[in-house]
């Protein structure tokens, strides 16, 4: 591979000055907002064949696990039906189909009437994402939401179910939610702007109507505020809810009224996060109203507003993270997190006494399933772990702690649980904070003396908890003898809010730093060699794997960074990007100069140094509306410039797809399978 030049950028001086400071963007170029340069599709492509050209020696091996990681997949797996109005409701895949089909039944061993099969509307398609699927109330009017851009973008579609003909009805430019009103002639929808990519209008369309006609219902005057809406269990308001990072609004609208206008229950006040379930005329609240860990209170839609009127519930726990809630005719089922494992717990509203449901797991996750009728006496969990395949129970809530297992995740290829070992770690970071760590291993394949490969994995942005959960995938690695771990970092929510908060903004550096401790400790304790590390982490990953190998580059042997989040500052400064003005509670506003002095020292871009730095596999799309494609590629120009070592530096711009990568249930496996072949392979391990 030697013999292979790699493509190199020109250099053309772009300078940038804030706050008295001047930097120097020689690869800004790279940026084209309408992707038609010349030029820059010409570099794209020529990182391509740069890395098709040095990934050839992988690729048998890309190949070999490519068959492994699909020949895993249950090629006919259906989901469990749930009752809903009339039907019973399902999806499930048929042979080699890259997407679901969609079906309903009267009784469950009665005649299917399908209504939807995604593979014919995927047909021809470089890209599909089917986004919502939302029936009308009278259960004849199916409106599905649909991007084939990959920019999260999409057009709403209804069939009518009697007749099995789509209307002419479409709806462009949306956010992909569907709420239908009760008379089963309007639904709303949240509009996208083009540009923004912000979703900050709220429409209510009539059947049959140009979409030009229909009514704005809201607007969104704040843009740091990201709207979502939905309907409550008992079916009767539209709640509509405006959220930041920091700050949250709940807003409802008559399901019976379509024509009326959303009202606040309670007015956003800033740092305040409430979330609302109904039942009758109460609402239930998950609140952080003094409670940094939220608590459970109630209140009337007529008292709402007024806070001192609330009634607590489960009071505030600094140990215990609330995080969801379904409330039943008679009972309220909580959702919680202790010590960074999910719980769930039990409140009959009779009085009786409430208890939690039992787990045995030394890590896992378990949570709310789909559960779509308030009047119900039964609850459907999922439950998996790194060793355990997702499985779905129904619990009886009238006897405490009984569960039926409904389907358990089926995993072809000889796959057997016994074989695998589940552990939970807490490692001591550098200013004594403890990480969780989740660890999954071939129990016949470890050794815990040094000599083990180690894939550690982390996120560590966004509140965002990455779960202990199951991913048949990772058993081509672990096959081999390679330990899988998850550093549950800081600016993650693992253990609760304050860990979220120690992680973002001018704490930013903790996350970097925990992983980097994660990775010595793991070393130091015998999980694997000190030469055998790598890493992997994507988007706001991306970002810590891009700080992580600035800081710490010598403890890694290859790196992959997928659609990363590098340019910091740049992008932060630019408000007419996607996500900007929605993340400045995220990263800091840089217009503010202490903000700019602190993002911009740990900036993966802005910190490119001449260094030596790990075998790097960098990966973006075209079309990435999260993260816009010149952030790496011009962060692997500048790599190229500086780095001072032999070690591959592969680049894949996938020229179809968007952030989420290759669509298709089996195609997705291809971003996957190069990844591991990468990283096996530069580790001999075939």
């Amino acid at each position: 591979m030697s013999g292979i030049k790699p493509p190199i950028a020109r250099k053309q001086s772009h300078p940038l000055r804030h706050h008295g400071i001047e930097r120097i963007d020689d690869y800004y170029w790279l940026r084209d907002d309408e992707r038609q340069s010349p030029e820059v599709l010409a570099h794209l492509q020529a990182e391509n064949a740069y890395h098709k050209a040095c990934f050839a020696p992988f690729e048998p091996l890309q190949q070999t696990l490519f068959q492994e990681l699909i020949g895993r997949v249950d090629r006919d797996e259906s989901s469990v039906p749930y009752r809903w109005h009339g039907h019973w409701y399902y999806k499930r895949y048929r042979g080699d189909d890259e997407y679901p089909l969609f079906g309903r039944k009267r009784e469950l061993e009665g005649e299917e009437q399908l209504l939807l099969d995604a593979n014919q509307r995927a047909h021809g398609k470089e890209f599909y994402s089917l986004g919502s699927l939302s029936l009308s109330p009278d259960e004849t009017l199916l409106a599905i939401s649909e991007d084939t851009l990959s920019r999260r973008i999409y057009t709403i579609s209804i069939k009518r179910l009697d007749q099995e003909n789509w209307l002419e009805d479409s709806l462009t430019d949306t956010d992909g939610e569907i709420v239908w009103a009760n008379d089963n002639r309007h639904l709303f929808y949240i509009a996208k702007d083009p540009q923004t990519l912000l979703g900050n209008r709220v429409f209510c369309h009539r059947l049959g109507d140009p979409q030009a006609n229909d009514r704005l219902v809201y607007q969104e005057p704040d843009d740091s505020f990201y709207l979502s809406i939905g309907k409550s269990l008992d079916e009767s308001r539209i709640l509509l809810t405006h959220e930041s990072t920091l700050t949250s609004e709940v807003s409802i609208l008559d399901a019976n009224r379509p024509e009326t206008y959303f009202k606040p229950l309670l007015p956003r006040e800033a740092g305040h996060e409430y979330s609302v379930a109904k039942r009758g005329e109460e609402y239930y609240i998950i609140t952080n109203w003094q409670a940094v860990n939220f608590r459970l209170m109630k209140a009337t839609e007529s008292s709402f507003a007024d806070k001192r009127s609330w009634q607590e519930i489960i009071p505030a726990d600094e140990s215990c993270r609330l995080e969801d809630l379904l409330v039943l005719k008679d009972y309220l089922v909580v959702q919680y997190r202790e010590q960074g494992l999910s719980q769930i717990r039990i409140m009959p509203l009779n009085g009786a006494p409430a208890y939690e449901l039992d787990f045995d797991d030394a890590a896992y996750v378990v949570g709310l399933d789909v559960n779509p009728t308030q009047d119900s006496h039964h609850l459907r969990i999922y439950y998996a772990s790194p060793s355990t395949p997702e499985s779905i129970y129904q619990v009886d809530l009238t006897q405490a702690n009984s569960r039926r297992l409904l389907k358990q995740e089926r995993v072809l290829g000889g796959f057997d649980s016994q074989h695998y070992q589940t552990e939970r770690l807490f490692i001591d970071a550098r200013d004594g904070a403890k990480v969780p760590v989740t660890l999954v291993y071939r129990k016949d394949k470890f050794r815990q003396d040094g000599s083990n490969p180690l894939y550690q994995y982390g996120y560590g942005a966004y509140g965002y908890t990455i779960e202990p959960d199951f991913d048949s995938a990772i058993l081509s690695l672990l096959d081999r003898g390679v330990v899988y771990a998850v550093a549950h970092i800081r600016g993650g929510e693992m253990l609760g809010r304050p860990w979220y908060d120690a992680g973002r903004l001018m704490h930013k550096q903790n996350s970097f730093n925990d992983f980097i401790d994660v990775t010595l400790a793991l070393v130091k304790l015998g999980y694997c060699a000190r030469d055998k590390v790598v890493a992997s982490g994507g988007s706001a990953g991306g970002l810590l794997m891009g700080a992580m190998i600035n800081q710490a580059p010598q403890h890694y042997l290859a790196v992959a960074a997928h659609v990363p989040f590098v340019d910091v500052v740049t992008t932060m400064l630019d408000e007419s990007l996607p996500l900007t003005t929605n993340e400045y509670d995220e990263w800091g506003n840089p217009n503010q100069a202490y903000a700019y002095r602190y993002m911009l020292s740990y900036s993966p871009y802005d910190n490119v140094s001449r260094q030596a730095y790990p075998h790097l596999l960098i990966t973006t799309g075209l079309h990435d509306s999260q993260v816009q494609y010149f952030e790496p590629a011009k962060w692997v120009a500048k790599l190229r410039e500086y780095k001072q070592d032999e070690h591959l530096l592969l680049f894949h711009i996938d020229m179809e797809a968007g952030h989420g990568g290759k669509s298709g249930r089996y195609r997705h496996y291809e971003d996957t399978a190069e990844e591991y072949a990468f990283f096996l392979g530069l580790l001999g391990l075939t």
